[in-house]
């Protein structure tokens, strides 16, 4: 007897499992189905987290509460584009930029912060899009290039490093450019080097006729002389340097690997920026110059 009540009980208990398996697996179906997409989270939400630099003039400088720049101001209207309220995450920059998209773009910092959904003034490279698989770098809205700013009563003109031999020069503190530019044979030019907390400094430097020349990018040289109105003839000149890019740098966006479809909602909103002539307007207000990337 006991055997036999064991096997019809283990029987009904076998066809209640049955009987309940296919509204399981529903239910099973029902939440994968509701479960959102990383896009659909960001809809939902209402805001584009975007991650800028802190302390990089001109494209974002500032209290993070007023935080402003070129960088900035892109975010905004790309957020604009997708319908979407901007939430920005200011921070430090990293010892290196692989750095700074780990702890931004795909996995957070470990104080606590981030990830944002975008990161914004990424250069657009190759080796370092095949460093980090966790993010997709995209987007490229303008080039970047070292230039030197002088006045052409003070130097003439600088097609190599040698036309500024005994002349003060300002750079920016920890810069590739810096860097290159105190290496040089040697140390050729280094004695007359000033360092300035930033390029934007160091550019004023030269306008205030402290120092002969800077070494700097183009967008640092040009703020500062938009934000001074000075009138005096600058000039903006390119200079051959041994480990340096020639060409310069394209500035772009980066978004964690899954989410394909902001990049694609960023990349179309950006190229109807460019197309209607917004981008160009953006990048006039701020005294820039748009250079195609």
């Amino acid at each position: 007897m006991k055997s036999s009540t064991k096997s019809v009980s283990s029987g009904l208990s076998r066809r209640k499992v049955l009987a309940l398996a296919p509204t399981l697996w529903g239910l099973q179906g029902l939440s994968h189905a509701q479960e959102l997409s990383a896009m659909e989270k960001i809809k939902a939400r209402g805001t584009l987290k975007v991650a800028v630099y802190k302390d990089n003039a001109p494209y974002s400088d500032g209290p993070n509460s007023d935080i402003q720049g070129l960088d900035v101001s892109l975010a905004k209207a790309l957020a604009a584009k997708l319908n979407l309220q901007l939430a920005l995450l200011p921070f430090d920059a990293g010892e290196n930029m692989n750095d700074d998209l780990r702890n931004m773009v795909w996995k957070g910092h470990y104080l606590g912060y981030g990830p944002a959904d975008m990161m914004i003034h990424v250069p657009v490279d190759r080796y370092l899009m095949n460093e980090n698989k966790q993010v997709m770098i995209f987007g490229a809205y303008v080039r970047e290039h070292l230039v030197v700013l002088h006045s052409p009563s003070k130097i003439a003109t600088v097609e190599a490093p040698d036309a500024l031999v005994g002349k003060t020069i300002a750079v920016e503190k920890g810069s590739g450019a810096a860097s290159a530019l105190m290496g040089y044979r040697g140390g050729m030019v280094r004695e007359k080097v000033s360092i300035y907390k930033d390029g934007v400094d160091a550019a004023k430097a030269v306008l205030s006729g402290q120092v002969d020349a800077a070494y700097l990018s183009r967008a640092q040289a040009e703020a500062a002389i938009h934000a001074s109105h000075t009138k005096g003839d600058w000039m903006l000149s390119t200079m051959p340097l041994p480990g340096v890019m020639p060409a310069g740098w394209p500035l772009g966006m980066a978004v964690k690997s899954d989410n394909k479809e902001l990049v694609t909602a960023l990349d179309e909103a950006l190229a109807s920026m460019r197309q209607s002539g917004e981008l160009l307007a953006m990048f006039q207000s701020h005294g820039l110059t748009l250079a195609a990337p």
